[in-house]
């Protein structure tokens, strides 16, 4: 085992449970493989976070989190802009993407996980409705941020199960295209 500096224990497994799950699956899920990938001793996730539970709630916010500010989600620089870092952002760390999908999916037979998972569609919904906001979109804004994040939602889990990416850059474009005409100002670079 590593030593690791007091404080990064904790990141380490949670990053570490995302890798996990995004790679096996929650049946794959286990303290042992969590310790082994953060390289520290099992019983530090006990400390942390006493549960399975708790763990993995903690790693959806973690992961909710580390995607937005890895998508700049909603940075309305310009059409091409907007569909090439989301398309990136989604290649570059897909791990993220495949941990939140499990979640979502294991909250329909888990209560347990349904909490954490509505805390992950009102967190997407806050930043893509204050994005809108800032760029002065016109209009129900909360209902305009849902229908955006449920086809940006799509769009990557299409990505996801290998849809081809010139087939969703086609679809970001749409998505922009029906978010532009509600500008209030046009954006530069369009």
């Amino acid at each position: 085992m590593a030593r690791v500096a007091y404080g990064e224990g904790r990141d380490l497994l949670v990053a570490a449970t995302v890798d996990v799950v995004a790679e096996k699956g929650l049946r794959g899920l286990t303290f042992r493989a969590i310790a082994e990938r953060a390289g520290v001793n099992n019983s530090l996730i006990a400390h942390h976070f006493g549960t399975r539970e708790a763990l993995l709630a903690a790693a959806l916010d973690w992961a909710v989190e580390q995607s937005i500010e890895t998508t700049d989600l909603l940075e309305l620089a310009s059409e091409k802009a907007f569909a090439d870092t989301l398309l990136e952002a989604i290649s570059v760390r897909p791990e993220l993407q495949a941990f939140q999908y499990e979640m979502i999916l294991e909250a329909r037979r888990n209560e347990l996980y349904r909490a954490p998972v509505t805390r992950l569609y009102t967190r997407y919904h806050e930043v893509v409705a204050e994005s809108l906001r800032h760029y002065g979109v016109e209009g129900d804004t909360d209902a305009i941020a849902q229908a955006t994040f449920a086809a940006l939602d799509g769009i990557v889990l299409q990505y996801m199960a290998g849809v081809d990416p010139a087939d969703l850059r086609g679809a970001l474009e749409q998505v922009w295209a029906g978010i532009r005409p509600r500008l209030a100002t046009p954006v530069s670079g369009d």
